[in-house]
């Protein structure tokens, strides 16, 4: 017999033994690279999470822009019929307004390699 107790440990009734007890999610769940720290300020990565200031970006990677349900987007970027594919994020994480003027995202990334490392999380949050 064990039972959960703590921060996730599991003890077995003699209590001789501890382990992590560690769910599926957490071992899938990929590492944020430090350039998605800025993002993390409007758009959550979780899944079934809520929107922020921005929308959800679980999933974001083959999705439609301004399609998240729930989301109030900027008429621009629901105008914009974007597919959020590697090119489309890279050019909008570059300068969003300047790929979708009226878009209401704030902030750029004008580092190459720091838009890959964000992209490249992002095609890993699903």
């Amino acid at each position: 017999m064990h039972r959960v107790i703590g921060f996730g440990l599991v003890a077995l009734a003699t209590g001789a033994v501890m382990i992590p007890a560690i769910s599926s999610q957490a071992q899938t769940a990929p590492a944020a690279p430090p350039a998605f720290n800025a993002c993390r300020a409007c758009h959550s990565v979780q899944p079934g999470g809520k929107s922020g200031l921005g929308p959800n970006l679980v999933g974001v990677v083959g999705r439609t822009a301004g399609t998240l349900a729930g989301f109030n987007y900027s008429p621009a970027l629901k105008a914009s019929k974007l597919k959020w594919d590697e090119k489309a994020l890279d050019e909008y994480l570059a300068s969003p307004t300047k790929k979708v003027p009226g878009s209401r995202m704030p902030i750029s990334t004008p580092d190459p390699a720091k838009r890959a490392a964000i992209i490249t999380y992002l095609k890993s949050v699903k």
